[in-house]
């Protein structure tokens, strides 16, 4: 008998690339050709739910879908299509510094007047904006440090012993009650969502799928390692300053316990992190790849693109009173104006 994932269900297709990728995963129709995923909007909800179906089934799976569809070569040649049109995408968008150290230089400095979503939701957020930021989020955070750790057979010396440090922290540090996305879970049951693994991808528009494609595509290719560690170095330099304005949010609008644990708690570690990131892991891998600079300056600039796409998605129907959300959630009604 042919062996099912136990993962969560497919979720809706989003359009023909993200329809005949299910049909393949379902074994009812043939994989998404070359033409079709060029004539996609690469930004879009179709092609962004297309990549993130196939980079899923090297996580948890879908139900009903065979594990071993995770290496089939027809499904592996229309995700290097689709992977084509996201890296292009994000070289041809993404503003590179010119330098790593300038890349660097520009995310170790708080903006005065901030004005990014953990800015709005520290001062004007309530409740309800606070529950579909983190439904949102749960698609990564309850697998966070999951993608970076794809880098971990890439690097070696100072770097891999430093990364591994960083994700030894992210796992609980062997307490399985502090691995963050179990913390993240605990989150997500203060704000009364539920912590189903996948349960709110329906829900989340493309600009929240392409935050979380892009670590896996980073993540997947060996020839991106670079540009993995610059997300990381990002990701941990940035999270420090933006958890304690997400603790705060979560403290005055009275979310919970859990829900000001888990940022408290990345405020914490993620300083010490940033340290050890661009000390140790940084300067571990120039020193054994010193070419690998202008990929980790690329990765750091492709995060914080991707970021603000995102941000705009977030910030301007919340403004203006409305939800963020592509489908309402049936516990979310009461919140919405």
């Amino acid at each position: 008998m042919e062996q099912l994932s136990q993962g969560p269900a497919l979720p809706p297709a989003r359009g023909p690339v993200s329809a005949a990728v299910e049909e393949y995963l379902l074994g009812t129709g043939p994989a998404p050709s070359d033409d079709a995923v060029a004539g996609a909007d690469v930004w879009g909800d179709d092609l962004q739910l297309a990549l993130y179906l196939c980079y899923e089934l090297h996580y948890r799976g879908f139900a009903g879908v065979a594990p071993d569809l995770e290496w089939d070569p027809g499904l592996l040649r229309a995700r290097a299509a689709m992977e084509r049109c996201f890296l292009s995408a994000l070289r041809a968008g993404t503003p590179v510094h010119d330098s790593l150290d300038d890349a660097l230089a520009e995310i170790l400095v708080e903006p005065v007047d901030g004005s990014g979503v953990s800015h709005y939701l520290r001062d004007e957020g309530e409740l309800w904006h606070l529950r579909e930021y983190a439904a949102q989020r749960s698609l990564y955070h309850l697998k966070e440090a999951d993608p970076h750790a794809w880098v971990l057979p890439r690097l070696w010396g100072r770097a891999k012993a430093a990364m591994a440090a960083v994700e030894f922290d992210e796992y609980g540090g062997g307490r399985p009650e502090r691995v963050h996305a179990r913390l993240f879970a605990d989150l997500m049951t203060d704000l009364g969502l539920d912590t189903t693994y996948g349960r709110y991808l329906d829900a989340a528009p493309a600009e929240v799928l392409a935050t979380v494609n892009l670590m896996s595509l980073f993540g997947l290719h060996r020839e991106l390692r670079g540009a993995l560690v610059g997300h990381f170095a990002a990701v941990e330099i940035t999270s420090s300053p933006g958890s304690r304005r997400l603790a705060e949010a979560m403290r005055r609008t009275g979310a919970g316990p859990a829900a000001e644990l888990f940022y408290d708690e990345h405020v914490e570690a993620d300083a010490v992190h940033e340290q050890v990131v661009r000390h140790e892991v940084i300067g571990g891998l120039l020193e054994q790849e010193p070419q690998l600079a202008p990929d980790i300056a690329f990765g750091i600039d492709a995060t914080g693109y991707v970021e603000e796409r995102l941000a705009r998605r977030l910030l301007e129907p919340w403004r203006a009173g409305r939800s963020s959300l592509r489908t309402a959630l049936p516990e979310e009604m009461n919140h919405i104006s």
